[in-house]
């Protein structure tokens, strides 16, 4: 009798280790690997506790001139599911997308928007702008596409994913109105934006705003003297004093048309740096998407001109205006 209870006592103990580490597995999170910070940002929103997120590209770093690691490959290559924007931002890795779709699950977000919303490209007959995450409108498009590769990798979870969507949706529906309430502030002869590179197209598109890049749609394209020479004469033509520098671009022609506009007599000074490509600091708002188009609509409202609050739309900014 001993025997037996101490067999069954056995089995139960082997029963319980053999079926422990596929509960664990059933519930662990999602393993998801993102481009961009703003995609990135959109997964752990939309995952929740579902997901465990990677970003591949951090602050300060160009998606338009980017390389996948070896890390990032062995990254990829584990992950459940692999997130890139498409619409030829990730112009670089490409290839390497459309290969690893062949053995792992990869969605690329932005293609799935409705191309009647978006701008053509300026540099490539067939493409177009890459940029969608400056529009909150066009944003929530893209979260809905995140939500439902999501839910196609994990169907159980579809409920807290389509829950954490629509408060994600709503949180930038606030965002969106905020904008429209600080960037009409600004006189209208000042609402002119100029930047490094033709980031900001949807943002002057939603707001009202023209928009003028040194540089094309990607940084990749050349910024030729003409191109200084005819925004410095923009400048000095429009009595306009500042300019927008970006953090993930080298403000080297920036200063170019801030010295070729001293030349001519006319003072234009910095006003700001513009979170274009890329997000904040891992960890701080701006690191996260509301947080930076808070950021952006807050620094250029208060620098053409308009009163905005001291740390914008939530007072969350690490810094006042």
């Amino acid at each position: 009798m001993g025997s037996e209870m101490i067999r069954r006592s056995f089995l139960a103990v082997i029963a319980f280790a053999v079926a422990m580490p596929l509960a664990a597995w059933a519930e662990a999170p999602l393993k998801v690997v993102a481009t961009t910070g703003m995609i990135a940002d959109a997964a752990r929103q939309v995952g929740g506790d579902q997901v465990e997120v990677k970003g591949l590209m951090g602050p300060g770093v160009d998606p338009h001139a980017y390389r996948q690691t070896r890390s990032d490959i062995v990254a990829m290559t584990r992950a459940d599911l692999v997130l890139w924007h498409g619409l030829y931002l990730e112009a670089q890795m490409e290839e390497f997308f459309h290969d690893l779709d062949r053995k792992r699950n990869v969605v690329a977000v932005a293609d799935g928007v409705d191309k009647s919303k978006l701008r053509a490209h300026d540099d490539y007959a067939d493409k177009y702008d890459p940029h969608l995450w400056m529009s909150p409108v066009l944003w929530k498009d893209v979260v809905v596409q995140v939500q439902e590769a999501l839910t196609e990798a994990r169907p159980e979870a579809a409920e807290t994913f389509a829950a954490n969507t629509e408060a994600f949706l709503a949180e930038i529906d606030q965002l969106d109105a905020y904008g429209k309430q600080v960037l009409a502030a600004v006189p209208e002869n000042s609402r002119v934006l100029v930047t490094a590179h033709d980031a900001f197209g949807y943002f002057g598109e939603e707001y009202g705003y023209e928009v003028l890049g040194i540089q094309g749609i990607s940084t990749q394209s050349e910024a030729g003297l003409n191109r200084i020479g005819e925004l410095v004469d923009t400048l000095v033509d429009q009595k306009l004093t500042a300019v927008f520098v970006e953090s993930s671009v080298s403000d080297r022609s920036m200063r170019a048309l801030i010295e070729g506009a001293a030349s001519k007599g006319h003072e234009v000074g910095v006003g700001g740096e513009l979170y274009s490509d890329a997000m904040g600091e891992p960890g701080s708002y701006e690191g996260t998407y509301v947080g930076m188009l808070d950021h952006n609509i807050t620094v250029i409202a208060g620098a053409l001109g308009a009163d905005v609050p001291e740390r914008g739309m939530n007072g969350k900014l690490l810094a006042g205006f």
